[in-house]
């Protein structure tokens, strides 16, 4: 496959015509704050600074 024949295949396949749905945003973002107290309960926790 030549450059020529190759750019229109991969500028459809770049154009994003589908309408797959997103991630919930308030989905996405209380499962990375549940991860990040998590990690902060687990640093607190095994403290040997004390």
């Amino acid at each position: 496959m030549s450059l020529h024949a190759a750019v229109p295949a991969l500028a459809m396949l770049a154009d994003d015509n589908s309408n797959h749905d997103s991630l919930n945003p308030l989905l996405t973002g209380g499962g990375a704050l549940a991860v990040l107290l998590l990690l902060l309960f687990l640093a607190t926790r095994f403290n040997k600074d004390r």
